[in-house]
This record gives structure tokens, C-alpha cells and sequence, in this order.
């Protein structure tokens, strides 16, 4: 059966990082946001973003990947249980938390005053929301790097 190896972090955590190093093909929203508006976020669209994102991972199995990597924050379960079924199993890779240091790789990344204000606001908001992957949601592995 196929993997879906879900990323969970903070943004700026290293997701993005650890998932190019792998050698599977990646589905990554911030991505989709950009191809599709030139933006890395605009409330409205989000469900359009995601649903390419489904599409994506569905296809991607359909062309014959064993495994794929879904590059996103997925900080809540009510977030990664969206990604269940019974076509593939989930695996998670689970990223140190560290809103301080990802803050601080955000203020180096940014090139606007108005795209780092709401990404130091995404990382608070997560922060306040994060949900451990917890035993029966699958198995994990934890970065630590």
C-alpha cells in the first residue's frame, strides 16, 4: 500500500528542508498558493488550495508512487485526520517546536514587512494549537536537527 508522509511543524521548522532531501515527490501548499495567485496566502483560497493538494496526492499515487511527501504544517489532528484512507497508510514526520527559532528564520527569509507579520502571526497561531501526533493517529518519527 502506498505512503503519505505527513509533515508536522511549525512554519520555518525545516519541513520544506527535509522534504527535498527525500526522494519522493513532494506536494507542498505554500507552492500551490504561489502558482495559483502569486501569494503566500489568501484566506478565500483556501479551499481551492487544498483541494488541488487531494488532487495531487491522489494522482501521484496513481502514477505509481510507493510514497509521497505532503510538505505542510498539519499542527492539529483535525487537519491530519483529513488525510485518511483506506488507499494509502500515513507515516509523520514531526519537527522540533521552537517558535523562537522559527521566528528568527522567518525575519531572515521574509523580503517584506508585510509577509513576515503574518507569518510571525502563523507561527503564534500554531503554536497555540499544536497537537503532538499522538499514538493512534500512526507512525511517527521526530526530527531533532
Amino acid at each position: 500500500m502506498p505512503t503519505l508522509i505527513l509533515t508536522v511543524g511549525l512554519p520555518q521548522s525545516g519541513k520544506s528542508t527535509w522534504a527535498r532531501m527525500q526522494e519522493c515527490p513532494i506536494v507542498n501548499p505554500d507552492s500551490i498558493r504561489l502558482a495559483l495567485h502569486g501569494k503566500p496566502f489568501i484566506p478565500e483560497s483556501e479551499p481551492f488550495v487544498w483541494a488541488i493538494a487531494k488532487c495531487m496526492v491522489k494522482a501521484l499515487f496513481l502514477a505509481g508512487h510507493a510514497t509521497v511527501v505532503l510538505d505542510a504544517t498539519n499542527t492539529t489532528r483535525k487537519r491530519r485526520d483529513e488525510w485518511k484512507s483506506s488507499k494509502w497508510t500515513r507515516e509523520y514526520f514531526e519537527f522540533e517546536r521552537d517558535p523562537v527559532l522559527c521566528k528568527t528564520r522567518a525575519e531572515v527569509t521574509c523580503m517584506d514587512a508585510e509577509h513576515l507579520a503574518g507569518l510571525i502571526a502563523a507561527i503564534d497561531r500554531m503554536n497555540a494549537q499544536y497537537e503532538p501526533v499522538a499514538e493512534d493517529e500512526g507512525m511517527s518519527r521526530l526530527n531533532r536537527d
